[in-house]
């Protein structure tokens, strides 16, 4: 069974927030990884860092608004693409409020369906079974909604979500099994 691996989860995460001074060198680390791992996922991915490396950091940032903020189609809310603006995504919101304060997690400034949100709150738990039903409930399916709102071929978002796409379902197909961090010297290992 493959590692699901965390420091992924977290790149994707913040590769998929607002972009800022950090968004080349943790693509760059992504990629490094997903080479590593997902030599399938990393060879979507190449496309996404050839636009990062040919772009200043304005210009990546008008390019992330356009695609996500100002096309419906492609909001990064899970609970948005799942249920559109209704009173299911207001329960949506409220059940993951719960789940997060259950494992003690913030969504800090983000609303909580977020999918930068939901990656890091992947890779903070140590939950394959409940990360796998994420993954497979939630994740994939918006990942599918906003690659069908995403109308050209090269453009750069949709490379980077295609290559987190096929993370995930590769993690889902071979089995999700997680390892954390060490804490205090120990390391807490999760089977799933």
């Amino acid at each position: 069974m493959a590692k699901m691996n965390l420091d992924l989860c977290l790149n994707f995460g913040e590769l998929l927030s607002y972009p800022n001074e950090r968004l080349k060198p943790v693509a760059a680390d992504c990629y490094r990884q997903l080479k590593e791992q997902e030599p399938g996922a990393a060879a979507i991915f190449a496309d996404f860092i050839d636009f990062l490396e040919a772009r200043e950091l304005p210009q990546i940032e008008e390019i992330f608004t356009a695609t996500f903020d100002l096309q419906a189609l492609c909001h990064p809310y899970v609970g948005y693409q799942l249920c559109g603006e209704s009173q299911a995504r207001t329960m949506f919101l409220m059940k993951l409020q719960e789940l997060y304060a259950e494992h003690d997690f913030s969504a800090g400034t983000e609303l909580p369906d977020h999918l930068s949100v939901l990656l890091r709150f992947i890779a903070a738990t140590s939950d394959p079974a409940g990360n796998r039903e994420i993954i497979i409930d939630a994740l994939l399916p918006t990942l599918e909604k906003i690659l069908k709102g995403i109308e050209t071929e090269d453009q750069p978002y949709r490379q980077l979500i295609r290559a987190l796409q096929t993370y995930l379902t590769n993690k889902v197909e071979t089995g999700i099994e997680t390892e954390l961090p060490e804490r205090n010297g120990e390391k807490e290992l999760s089977h799933g």
